[in-house]
């Protein structure tokens, strides 16, 4: 008898917080509707070609090009 009264009671208190649930989303609006793909924009020549002289750039740094002869460890 004990355990009815449990599960009376916490399905009452499941019921309640259900229906302050529907309250409080029925106060929104619904979600508005997907938006459509964006098209893929052209390949921009200038902006690939400037990234492609930094990473140019960074790959001579990285390999001491501008660091002179001195800086160089020797060649065997």
């Amino acid at each position: 008898m004990d355990d009815k009264r449990k599960i009376a009671a916490v399905a009452a208190v499941m019921a309640y917080i259900r229906q302050d649930e529907d309250i409080v989303c029925a106060q929104f609006p619904a979600p508005p509707p997907s938006r459509q793909p964006v098209p893929p924009q052209p390949l921009n020549i200038w902006a690939f070609s400037g990234r492609q002289a930094q990473m140019q750039f960074r790959n001579l740094m990285q390999t001491k090009a501008f660091h002179g002869p001195g800086m160089r460890p020797p060649m065997r």
